[in-house]
């Protein structure tokens, strides 16, 4: 085993890491007794240590102030969901006029989809990507299906070539060339869930915009873990969980991006609802819909304040931390465990156990399609302290998150595999 093997030389790399100290900002769940090393950010962030407190204030408000906490609140809640713009548009590239949290991440691409997917007798074509998380793909199906349309005549899933897990950019680019006026909408993982895979989302958009279509991106597994700009690459929606990379809690409150040259327009249909109307006039309950001329305006309900106040603890650590530092710290965290799996694949005990399937477009994340044993190997991890996650049927996904992930996390990882043998 080379130098890089060593809890040595983990330790000299966290000693280095000027953003070490953010992992004592998080609660991390321990196992067997002691810390866990938890690389399942990909799935659930861990909680701020601040959470509790945060959420706590609202409920003190509530019970204090009752319905009075809408305007006298220390947040006020009428107002509640305006302070995540900001920092929302900072993670996504956007303005802040075109982001707004709200709802859950599959009803916001329902909701997005509704007033960017207009099929026509001649356009009404949906690209996405083989293996996009289920919940993408049943809503494709189901917006195909409302239009009166069968999903096999409508989808265009882009699959990996022979032998590969990942897919080839240019495939997706040939794709939509090909299918040209009777593309209606692209819809794609901009981080691919199961792979890990990074998609250029400028080249996609460029394209689909090219042949006349709308460019929509799932964004669960790209924000707070890779470096967006939607509005400088013009994608015209986008859709996120925050209970990933952003650490808002299980099931916490979701948020969209729509592009200004849509939200500003009056005529870019939307669903109404009274807290998309226009705020001077919103309490006037008048009949007839005034949108907001921003994102805000596809909102249909109040702010749900609890989790937003799960959600706000989360991203003050990501303004203080900067997603620049952040993303530059992932990719050497993700760089230094990928170099020790590939000396792990290099021993006797585990030549031919597992192959990594995500390529070097990546973010934080590593897939671990194993040819044999994987579920006993993740079985195994996690009875030493191990917390990943299992896909089935083969494959095991990692994620350092470079919040609250060290470089002595990636070792512990490859030094307790290591020692797997059935």
């Amino acid at each position: 085993m080379s130098q890089d093997f060593t809890s040595e030389t983990a330790l000299a790399l966290d000693q280095q890491d000027e953003l070490r100290a953010f992992r004592s900002r998080f609660l991390i769940p321990p196992l067997q007794g002691k810390e866990s090393v938890y690389l399942c950010g990909n799935s659930l962030g861990l909680q701020p240590k601040t959470t509790a407190a945060s959420i706590q204030q609202e409920l003190d408000d509530w019970a204090k102030l009752g319905v009075e906490g809408h305007v006298h609140g220390r947040r006020p809640w009428l107002s509640y969901h305006e302070q995540f713009a900001a920092p929302l548009a900072r993670l996504t590239g956007a303005l802040p006029e075109e982001v707004v949290a709200m709802n859950g991440l599959t009803v916001n691409l329902h909701i997005l989809m509704i007033s960017f997917y207009r099929p026509t007798a001649q356009r009404y074509r949906i690209i996405c990507e083989e293996k996009a998380f289920p919940s993408d793909s049943y809503a494709l199906q189901s917006q195909a299906l409302l239009h009166g349309l069968q999903p096999a005549d409508v989808i265009h899933e882009i699959k990996p070539r022979v032998g590969q897990a990942h897919l080839e950019e240019e495939d997706i680019l040939e794709a939509i060339r090909a299918e040209g006026d009777a593309l209606a909408l692209v819809m794609i993982g901009g981080v691919n869930y199961y792979t890990g895979q990074v998609f250029d989302m400028e080249r996609i958009t460029r394209e689909t915009h090219a042949v006349g279509a709308i460019a929509g991106f799932d964004l669960a597994h790209a924000i707070g873990n890779i470096e967006l700009n939607l509005h400088a690459w013009n994608v015209d929606f986008a859709a996120w969980c925050s209970y990933k990379y952003l650490n808002s809690g299980p099931g916490s409150v979701a948020g969209i991006y729509i592009h200004e040259k849509h939200a500003s327009n009056p005529d870019t249909f939307r669903l109404a609802g009274w807290w998309g109307h226009d705020k001077a006039s919103r309490f006037k309950m008048e009949p007839e819909f005034v949108p907001i001329p921003t994102a805000e305006s596809w909102q249909m309900s109040n702010a749900p304040v609890l989790s937003m106040a799960a959600l706000k603890a989360s991203l003050d650590i990501f303004d203080e931390a900067g997603m620049d530092r952040l993303v530059a710290k992932s990719r050497k965290l993700t760089a230094y465990l990928h170099k020790l799996l590939e000396e792990l694949q290099q021993m006797p005990l585990h030549q031919g156990l597992f192959s990594i399937i995500t390529p070097k477009q990546r973010g934080c994340q590593l897939s671990l399609l194993f040819h044999r044993d994987g579920k006993k190997a993740f079985d195994y991890l996690f009875a030493h302290g191990v917390i990943a996650d299992w896909r089935e049927p083969d494959v095991i996904r990692i994620a350092p998150a470079p919040l609250y992930n060290s470089y002595t996390d990636a070792f512990q990882f490859a030094h307790i595999l290591s020692q797997f043998n059935v």
